[in-house]
């Protein structure tokens, strides 16, 4: 109930830093929607007012009924966001998996895109004051310094975003009053009518869905935003943040009226409902929207790559924590990633208009994801069957509708996002099914059956002690377990006596943010198993945890960490400490099917460019002992070996 209060909270601040850091790319969107759809076109009253009717309802389905009023409702412990959902419900339904990835893959991919096109957009009004002038360049370099600051975090930068928001929401809002005001006729077209009208009887009609659907590209972040803003502070900004929107769309469409019968080339009708002297200052504003919007996609590409590593959808690469607010991280090589394909989307598409063909086919495939999961989560939480129904045939038809109409663009540079997401879904599923192969053939035994073992070899002065406290990394979740592997390194690989052996295992919860760890003594003073509960947002610093565990436990006199050599315990001096961490390797004891092969080679491959276990776990690297042990996936069993006898 806390949690649900604080949510639901509203303040100032919270409404200045939901503007700030969740409309940036839906915000942006004025600057090419009614280009895209009037093209090249004759400007037509239908064609107009048709589409900005559609522009209305999108809004009003899609981003206000759908995303704000229901699917804010599915929080995981104030979390929102596609992975988020999916951790509410994968327990139910193990194909949910694929819908997850898929909407992963196809949000990744959007964050690719979303950059460039907004940067672009408001860059290119500088054509209109100087025609010969060269953009991408221009374009080239803020990105270039946009993604550089991300190694230092925008901690401080992100106080300014919420004012500057506020400052062109106001612009929208205003530009299209006074354009409005010259034409007010054009608010007829908030009748559905003409929406019906332009997709049923203007010529390809249905097909221009596809650039209608941009103006609610970047819904999906307020849900994903959900844990940084609250659902309360989401939901009273988006009304004035809503009301902005149409303003500015309905007077680009009262401007458009006013030229009916030409055709509008390259201008941008954004541009055109301002006055020539507010041009430049324009410009500007628009400028900081865009880069504070292709913030908002980096960070949010961060926070989806973070979780999805904890949730076992993509291998575990490097995070740092540029400050100590929550949910800032950066993690370099998905900078590198976006960087390198917004200079890609930049250099092969050249102008805004040309990306438009790239840009939405992707996010529409995330809010069909959304759709199926939202719906199976009301299915689980007992909602009446019919709601259920309703909401998912209704937003199922809605965004199959968009999702057949864009890809009319697939030839047009649509395939860009499609090739992008298909690659960034096959690392997702490569991930997680070698990890399932893993997991399934991985051997456990009891521990139990080897405590007197592990006593009595912590007891043997005949060999030499190998460490005070041998710690190994446990994938057994189940208390009583412990892998083959494990015992095999202590007693066989080279005995490694330990005056306290403990055994570490990390479970990653479907809640966020829990921190949470759990002690069985299997042998005082001998053996030990930890397990902490982390939730998938939490990073893995398990020294930091362990340390913690210990300073606890010596506190309750459960365990003593002092050396068990006299002459320095005496003198209460701590003992040494030594991880050990197992890493596999695919065994050549082997026969797999093709598939299987394909997967682990895969698998492998990728995971030598990834971060390193021990410093995934947060380990002190000089108090860590690697070892390699095969992973015998399907070891072969046919030998056909004779003997023959001595001649």
């Amino acid at each position: 109930m806390k949690q649900q209060s604080s949510l639901d909270k509203i303040t100032g601040a919270g409404l200045l830093v939901a503007m700030g850091i969740i409309y940036g790319d839906i915000g942006t969107s004025p600057l090419y929607v009614m280009k895209a759809i009037v093209g090249q076109n004759p400007i037509t009253e239908d064609l107009v007012l048709g589409g900005v009717s559609c522009v209305f309802w999108t809004l009003t389905l899609i981003t206000t009924i759908k995303y704000v009023v229901l699917i804010l409702r599915a929080d995981n412990n104030g979390e929102g966001g596609t992975l988020a959902l999916f951790a509410l419900v994968r327990r139910h339904a193990k194909w949910l998996t694929v819908p997850t990835m898929i909407g992963g893959a196809a949000l990744l991919a959007d964050g690719i895109i979303a950059p460039p096109i907004s940067v672009s957009s408001a860059i290119e009004g500088l054509e209109i004051l100087y025609p010969e002038i060269q953009t991408i360049p221009i374009v080239i370099a803020i990105l270039t310094v946009l993604f550089i600051i991300q190694i230092f975090g925008n901690n401080e930068v992100g106080y300014a975003f919420g004012p500057i928001m506020a400052v062109w929401f106001t612009m929208l809002a205003v530009l299209g009053v006074i354009a409005i005001g010259q034409f007010p006729i054009v608010l007829k077209a908030i009748n559905p009518y003409y929406a019906y009208n332009l997709l049923a009887n203007y010529p390809k009609g249905f097909y221009l869905l596809g650039a209608v659907f941009l103006c609610t590209t970047g819904a999906e972040a307020l849900y994903s935003d959900l844990g940084h803003c609250g659902r309360g502070n989401i939901r009273i900004s988006w009304i004035y943040v809503k009301i902005c929107l149409l303003l500015n769309y309905f007077g680009q469409a009262a401007w458009l009226m006013q030229h009916e019968g030409q055709i509008l080339g390259d201008k941008k009708p954004f541009f055109q409902l301002m006055p020539e002297w507010f041009i430049l200052p324009g410009i500007a504003i628009a400028t900081m929207a865009t880069i504070i919007a292709s913030q908002a996609m980096i960070s949010g590409s961060f926070s989806l790559i973070s979780a999805a590593i904890r949730l076992n959808f993509w291998p575990k690469v490097r995070i740092h924590y540029p400050s100590n607010e929550q949910g800032q991280l950066y993690i370099p090589s998905i900078n590198i990633l976006l960087y390198l394909g917004c200079l890609a989307v930049v250099l092969y598409f050249k102008r805004s208009e040309n990306m438009e063909a790239a840009y939405g086919l992707a996010i529409t495939i995330t809010m069909l994801m959304d759709t199926i999961l939202m719906s199976y989560f009301l299915f689980v939480h007992r909602s009446r069957k019919r709601y259920v129904f309703v909401f998912l045939f209704t937003f199922l038809l809605i965004e199959f509708a968009f999702l057949f109409a864009n890809l009319e663009k697939f030839p047009h540079g649509g395939w860009v996002s499609i090739l992008i997401s298909g690659l960034l879904g096959v690392v997702m599923y490569i991930w997680l099914k070698a990890s399932d192969i893993k997991h399934r053939l991985t051997e456990y035994d009891k521990l139990d059956k080897y405590l007197e073992s592990l006593k009595e070899l912590s007891k043997d002065i005949t060999g030499p002690k190998y460490t005070t406290h041998l710690i190994f990394m446990s994938n057994a979740s189940r208390e009583s377990e412990i892998e083959s592997k494990i015992i095999y390194s202590i007693f066989q690989k080279r005995p490694k006596r330990a005056d306290v052996y403990w055994f570490l295992h990390v479970d990653t919860t479907d809640e966020p943010n829990t921190l949470e760890y759990k002690v069985k003594q299997c042998a005082q003073d001998d053996v030990y198993k930890v397990t902490f509960r982390l939730g998938f947002r939490v990073p893995h610093k398990i020294h930091l945890y362990f340390r913690h565990v210990l300073e606890e436990m010596v506190k309750n006199a459960q365990v003593d960490i002092r050396s068990r050599y006299e002459s320095l315990n005496k003198h209460n001096v701590i003992g040494d400490f030594r991880f050990v961490v197992l890493k596999k390797f695919l065994s050549y004891d082997n026969e797999l099917s093709f598939w299987e092969n394909v997967v682990m080679k895969t698998y492998f491959f990728i995971k030598q460019f990834t971060m390193p276990e021990e410093k995934w776990f947060g380990l002190d690297s000089s108090a860590v002992k690697i070892e390699y042990v095969p992973l015998v996936i399907n070891p072969v069993e046919n030998v056909n070996l004779k003997e023959i006898p001595w001649e």
